[in-house]
């Protein structure tokens, strides 16, 4: 039947509880109910329809209410849910379920899996947002996050505007990644501005050069595997005097962003306020991800590259400078 939950309705002869499954959402189109049980949410293969099903029929009773429990899961119906100002969030190790487990269990289980991720999620309840193989986690990104107000802009050397382009323009194409980086004196990387866009070939390139000419950038860089010469022809029709720079990609993605994941690590990238669809792209791609390509990220990946020595056979990570100085 798959992962199950419970609807609840008074009648005269008392209460009575139905179980469907969430394998079969269009079966609650129609039940109402004044509460309900929801078991494992966060594994239900067709969550968002289920849910919704349910919710619709949520609505007799004087005070309805439901229960959700589930092995807590980054996905967005459960992250939703949460972020209801209604929905009450209580959390329980397995520690303090000791007492119904078998003898042996939990020391056996605590010793293999403690400090995991696995761990942290089966045994501590944690909601982890990193994706296991990728090669960015939100909390690398926080910790380095700054504000604009924050920026020593005597301290910039370079804004680049990197461009990712899509090869078509239709409503099915994937969008045109163009990320506005800066370099400082310290080597560390500022990330300004992300102007991706679903548009036709003139359409984003008007794009990004409203953002060079906003951030006062010195050069756009291009991708051009895919779209060839045109990269700069667009760029070139709405103005032909813009400094562009057109960059290939002779190794594979996870090998060009593994310097710049590194940079990160070291506290020298510095996203400028929030960029929820760039860091949900960075920290969800893994190599064997089935997900469109991350144009965001890609982007993000050329305009660092940029500052990366892109001329040298590998991408050498420059270490000179200032490196104690702070870009804010």
């Amino acid at each position: 039947m798959g992962h199950a939950f419970q609807i609840l309705s008074l009648i005269e002869a008392g209460a009575v509880a139905i179980t469907f499954s969430a394998d079969e959402p269009e079966r609650l189109r129609g039940p109402q109910c004044e509460a309900y049980w929801a078991d494992e949410l966060a594994a239900w293969r067709f969550g968002q329809d289920a849910w919704d099903n349910l919710i619709f029929g949520f609505r007799v009773g004087a005070d309805p209410r439901g229960v959700i429990t589930t092995t807590p899961k980054p996905i967005k119906l459960l992250k939703d849910i949460i972020a209801d100002p209604l929905t009450v969030v209580t959390r329980g190790s397995t520690r303090e379920n000791e007492g119904n487990l078998a003898p042996g269990f939990l020391q056996s289980i605590t010793r293999k899996y403690e400090g995991t991720r696995l761990g942290r999620q089966e045994l501590e309840a944690e909601l982890l947002e990193d994706v296991p193989g990728a090669l960015w986690t939100r909390k690398v990104i926080d910790d380095a996050r700054i504000t604009l107000a924050s920026v020593r802009w005597d301290l910039v050397l370079r804004i680049v505007v990197a461009i990712d382009p899509a090869v078509s323009s239709t409503d099915e194409s994937d969008e045109t990644g163009i990320i506005v980086v800066a370099q400082t004196r310290s080597q560390h990387v500022i990330v300004l501005d992300d102007r991706t866009c679903r548009e036709s070939p003139l359409g984003w390139a008007n794009i990004a050069i409203e953002a060079f000419r906003k951030w006062k950038a010195d050069r756009i860089i291009g991708e051009v595997n895919n779209g060839g010469d045109l990269v700069e022809r667009n760029i070139r029709v709405v103005d032909s005097q813009i400094p562009f720079r057109a960059v290939r990609a002779s190794r594979g993605k996870m090998v060009r962003a593994e310097p710049v994941a590194a940079l990160y690590e070291q506290g020298r990238v510095h996203h400028v306020g929030f960029f929820p669809k760039l860091e949900d792209q960075m920290c969800q791609y893994t190599p064997d991800s089935e997900e469109k390509s991350p144009d965001r990220m890609d982007a993000l990946v050329w305009g660092i590259t940029e500052f990366l020595d892109p001329e040298a056979e590998s991408y050498r990570i420059p270490v000179g400078g200032w490196q104690e100085i702070s870009p804010v």
